[in-house]
């Protein structure tokens, strides 16, 4: 059982920035955490010593997160530091326990039913519209309500604000108009079923602090101090209920990374990270910059990949310094498509696990989904076992909800029993052996599961003396979190979803103009972002990282790929031909390629580059805000005859379609189109 550490020890256990962290305890403070810097260490530390020292009664402390999982860690490290209390959760959790207590005396009644899924009440509100939708088309358009919610954006203003917030087309091939009728809509199915959704939790929760000031008042007694994780990530209504919770207090310490700001489409904005010092002009700033977690060859590589970001990069951005001793040299592999590229992910997998790195140290990450298939197929022919993030959740499957049942049962018949054994000897009936099948599949999962509650119990019982009702608790409240324990496969997940997660060996894989950025990134801001989900991917791997990509999409196809824009200067010349160019020159290389290929599509393409250029002198946008060079490529090479056809290619959306759609046409039957001059 670990020695409860007593204040000083806390602040010996942390390095100098760490500890500046911890030692302010009262006033205003910004932490600019770089990945890997120990910013979970350095804020649960602070927490802990400051109950330690007196300074904070734990009940009144809140400590707000952005994922289940994240509070269910926080939580879990505070126990075991001896601090029990503290309010981690997530700002939903937080404020739909508030107002759950809060409703009857505010509202009366019971709290309407929350609606889980937004997919039914946008198919029926879509319906009402008369508007043909699939379930992509649902899922993007549940998406938009939700950033609309989050940006405190209403049906009125959703045209202009839009617009203004830089979101080029309405979702789903709908003009911005449909949609604003659409997010009307949606409140009024909702509203007729008495249902909220979970933005509704965060609005209802600011509408009551904002009318009952009495209310108000008893909420800020009970929490006089806060934490905010992840704060690049917040949106405009997480930040208003903030500001409701301190009133005119300065109780606050926020952490973030701006350089991993990579959820703006959901609504999530840096802005008030930046801003902090400025909304709160006595704060204090403090910087985590040694980063304990990738070695020093990672670690240059996620600076140098920031560095080039050149006016786009944030002066709140971190440059990170390794702590770790020099690891392997970062590997960059080219292969001649997918399938290939994927076959030697697994080959490479394969290497590291007989030279002992854990399967469960291992991740494959990529920017889209799609790619995924690539890689199960390769993982499963080469017998290596694999988990998909975003899959089936670790306790809805059927052998944990079995073994968690029988734990229970445990707790009494098996009193007095050391806890590792006791869990050995129940989950030993539940088909758990201390060695792995022999057989692949469905029985080795299984197994793998069980197995991941046995390490559990092992590290309860060791790091905190659990009996068997403390591990049951454990269970129960992470089942709640959704904190899966580790389990023993390759994880495959996006981009997205690897973030707040790390890995001995990370593979990143497609890292090739058009996946990274992805084609869909037109803007500088988006493409910055899709800068910074670069960084973020990198930094999950703390020694072994290899990035990768294949030259065609499938065996036998044309080999057009290049490396990302992202890794000019850094990814290892075997000739002039693997470097991306700078855009111009691409534009020349683009050119030769169809020239080589198909003149006539050449020669189509430099003729809707210039009308393009005509029609943003003659509007004011900029070119690429028109249609963007990728999508004037595939015209040339489509050549579509009519509007239908144009509208099934990439980038060209039904606004597009309908402003453009008959001048490309035009331009494509070999018509001379006439652009009218500015202010004709």
């Amino acid at each position: 059982m670990t020695t409860i550490p007593s204040s000083e020890e806390l602040l010996e256990a942390l390095d100098d920035d760490q500890r500046a962290v911890a030692q302010h305890l009262t006033g205003p403070l910004c932490v600019l955490a770089g990945a890997g810097t120990g910013k979970t260490r350095a804020i649960t530390y602070r927490i802990a010593h400051g109950v330690r020292s007196g300074v904070y009664n734990p009940t009144t402390v809140l400590a707000v997160t952005f994922t289940a999982r994240a509070a269910g860690e926080m939580r879990s490290r505070l126990r075991d530091l001896g601090v029990g209390g503290v309010q981690a959760r997530t700002f939903h959790a937080a404020a739909l326990r508030q107002l759950s207590y809060f409703w009857p005396a505010a509202i009366g009644g019971g709290v309407p039913r929350l609606q889980e899924h937004k997919a039914p009440l946008v198919a029926e509100a879509s319906s009402r519209l008369g508007l043909a939708v699939d379930r992509v088309s649902i899922r993007d358009l549940a998406a938009e309500i939700e950033w609309a919610k989050v940006s405190l954006v209403t049906a009125e203003d959703y045209v202009t604000r839009a617009a203004s917030a830089g979101r080029e087309e309405a979702p789903a091939g709908h003009d911005r108009a449909t949609v604003a009728r659409l997010v009307e809509l949606y409140e009024d199915v909702k509203t007729e079923r008495g249902v909220i959704d979970f933005e509704d939790v965060l609005l209802l929760m600011v509408g009551i602090l904002e009318e009952r000031e009495d209310i108000a008042a008893e909420i800020r007694r009970q929490y006089r101090h806060f934490v905010v994780d992840e704060y690049q990530d917040v949106s405009p209504l997480q930040q208003r209920l903030l500001d409701l919770w301190l009133g005119e207090r300065t109780e606050l310490c926020v952490v973030g990374d701006v350089s991993q700001t990579i959820y703006s489409f959901t609504g999530a904005t840096p802005d008030f990270l930046t801003e902090f010092p400025r909304r709160f002009p006595d704060a204090a700033v403090v910087r985590l910059v040694r980063d304990y977690r990738s070695t020093p060859q990672v670690v240059s590589l996620a600076n140098s990949v920031l560095e080039r970001a050149g006016r786009h990069r944030s002066s709140a951005a971190v440059h990170l310094v390794a702590q770790r001793p020099s690891g392997p040299a970062v590997r960059f592999e080219a292969f001649d498509d997918d399938v290939a590229e994927a076959a030697g992910v697994a080959a490479r997998i394969a290497a590291l696990e007989k030279a002992g790195v854990p399967r469960s140290e291992i991740a494959v990450l990529y920017r889209t989904n799609g790619q995924a298939e690539a890689l199960e197929q390769a993982l499963a022919q080469a017998g290596i076992g694999y988990l998909v993030r975003g899959g089936e959740r670790f306790f809805s499957r059927r052998e944990v909800r079995e073994a968690m049942v029988l734990l229970r049962g445990a707790v009494r018949t098996m009193a007095g029993h050391p806890m590792p054994e006791a869990v050995r000897d129940v989950l030993a009936g539940a088909g758990w052996s201390p060695e792995p099948p022999a057989a692949r599949g469905a029985a080795r999962e299984r197994w793998e599961s069980l197995q991941a509650l046995v390490a559990l119990a092992d590290d309860l019982a060791a790091t905190r003396g659990a009996d068997l009702a403390g591990l049951v608790a454990e269970l129960e409240e992470r089942a709640g979190a959704q904190h899966a324990p580790t389990i023993s496969g390759v994880t495959l997940a996006s981009l997205h979803a690897a973030k707040g997660l790390e890995w001995d060996a990370v593979f990143l894989v497609g890292v090739s103009e058009g996946l990274l950025p992805i084609s869909l990134a037109e803007t500088d801001e988006a493409i910055a972002e899709e800068r910074r989900l670069l960084y973020v991917g990198i930094t999950r791997a703390r020694e072994h990282l290899m990035l990768s990509y294949a030259r065609a999409r499938t065996v036998g196809g044309r080999a057009s790929r290049k490396p990302s824009r992202f890794l000019d200067g850094l990814w290892p010349e075997d000739g002039d031909a693997r470097r991306r160019p700078a855009p111009r020159r691409e534009r020349r290389d683009r050119v030769a390629e169809l020239a080589a290929s198909d003149p006539e599509a050449a020669e189509l393409f430099e003729r809707l580059r210039t009308w393009r250029g005509q029609v943003a002198t003659a509007t004011g946008k900029p070119p690429y805000t028109v249609l963007h060079d990728t999508t004037l490529a595939a015209i040339a090479e489509a050549r579509p005859k009519d509007l239908r056809q144009l509208g099934f290619l990439r980038g060209v959306g039904a606004a597009k379609l309908q402003a453009y759609g008959p001048a490309v046409l035009a331009l494509v039957r070999g018509e001379e189109v006439v652009v009218p001059p500015p202010g004709a």
